[in-house]
């Protein structure tokens, strides 16, 4: 019995059909599949299912770029950023891929690295209206003022009445000698409605007149208009330092770098401040990262040697002053600097000539009429 018994599951077990697998997903599948994931929202199951795909087609230049997009709807811009390169090693002649590089550095306040790849598309796309809106705030962020008016005025028939190109050019305009032709600009901006942009480049307008009280009822409206507003809390905190209102204008600095970790003024404005409250630690982060951000900036640096100088990091100051003289021979403050650090470095023959050349620049100084000096701001 117990023979017939075994004997009749072998052959039930026998005769059991066999289930067909289905075939594996191929690349083609996997990716098609990823992006309906993305367009629905589900950014984790598409970067997952993106990982899939390429891991069966690793050369395939299209998911490294979605997935780079998946990476940047997340905020992971360093994913990002490594994926776009991987595409462009691929497909390196793709605008798209390019821009979309430019616009994970751009995002992640990284001005710098976004500019280069911002001006090869537009190389390979000159019509691009938003590669050359994103490179001109790439150029206000690192002052390159210039360079924003080049960029953008012989351009005005591709844009016409875009409020953005008014917007920023008209800040590049207020930054330059050309302040006038700035406010035509900025009454394009209002003539559109009351808007935090108007108001933060009628602040900054009043703020190259030094007129504090003024620049402070504009930038105070901005940031109740758009808190979010790229630059708006440090110009509103330059405003305060010009009233000596110093402890709000430092909360104004850090809700800037809140927003922007790489935003200049607020890390040059708060080195300053940390630097005279002796809290040098602090100064030099904040001065590093500025010169990182414009590397040169002769009031960054001179800050970041005056730093050094009284940490007793005697040498890197006595190196990074003689760059500055060399670049800027009248500034008396540096010279000053640098005879002290000559002087603790015990070189007596260097320091003497720097005294010769203070002498002779504060007598120079002193044959002028002396000028209006202006609040604790720095610029």
């Amino acid at each position: 019995m117990a023979r017939l018994t075994i004997a009749l599951l072998l052959v039930l077990t026998i005769a059991r059909p066999v289930l067909a697998q289905a075939p594996a997903p191929d690349a083609d599948e996997l990716i098609a599949r990823a992006l309906e994931l993305q367009k629905g929202g589900d950014t984790i199951g598409a970067i997952d299912t993106y990982k899939a795909a390429l891991a069966l087609a690793p050369e395939r230049a299209d998911a490294l770029s979605n997935l780079g997009g998946a990476y940047v709807r997340l905020g992971q811009f360093d994913d990002a950023v490594r994926e776009y390169e991987a595409a462009l090693k691929l497909d390196a002649t793709n605008p798209t891929v390019r821009l979309n590089l430019a616009l994970a550095y751009y995002k992640s306040a990284r001005p710098n690295q976004a500019i280069p790849q911002l001006k090869r598309v537009l190389t390979s796309d000159p019509d691009a209206k938003n590669a050359y809106l994103v490179l001109a705030d790439c150029y206000l962020q690192t002052g390159q003022d210039a360079e924003v008016v080049s960029l953008l005025k012989p351009r005005a028939q591709l844009f016409g009445d875009d409020l953005a190109y008014a917007y920023l050019l008209g800040t590049a305009l207020l930054h330059t000698s050309s302040p006038t032709e700035g406010q035509r600009y900025i009454e394009r901006v209002f003539g559109a409605g009351e808007s935090a942009e108007a108001h933060l480049l009628m602040g900054t307008a009043y703020l190259g007149q030094r007129d504090y009280p003024s620049a402070k009822i504009e930038l105070e409206r901005a940031v109740k208009l758009n808190p979010k507003l790229p630059t708006v809390h440090s110009t509103y905190g330059r405003a305060l330092l010009g009233l000596a209102e110093q402890e709000a204008a430092d909360r104004e600095f850090r809700a800037e770098l809140e927003a922007n970790v790489n935003d200049f003024e607020a890390n040059l404005q708060l080195g300053n401040i940390r630097k005279n409250a002796q809290r040098f630690a602090e100064a030099s982060a904040y001065l590093e990262r500025a010169a990182a951000i414009r590397p040169a900036d002769i009031t960054t640096r001179k800050l970041l040697a005056t730093v050094r100088l009284q940490t007793g990091h005697t040498e890197d100051a006595a190196a990074m002053l003689e760059e500055i003289v060399k670049e800027a021979p009248d500034l008396v403050d540096a010279h000053v600097q640098l005879a002290t650090a000559y002087n603790r470095l015990k070189r007596k023959a260097d320091a003497d000539r720097e005294r010769v050349i203070i002498d002779r620049l504060n007598a120079e100084i002193q044959a002028k009429q002396p000028g209006s000096k202006g609040g604790e701001i720095i610029r």
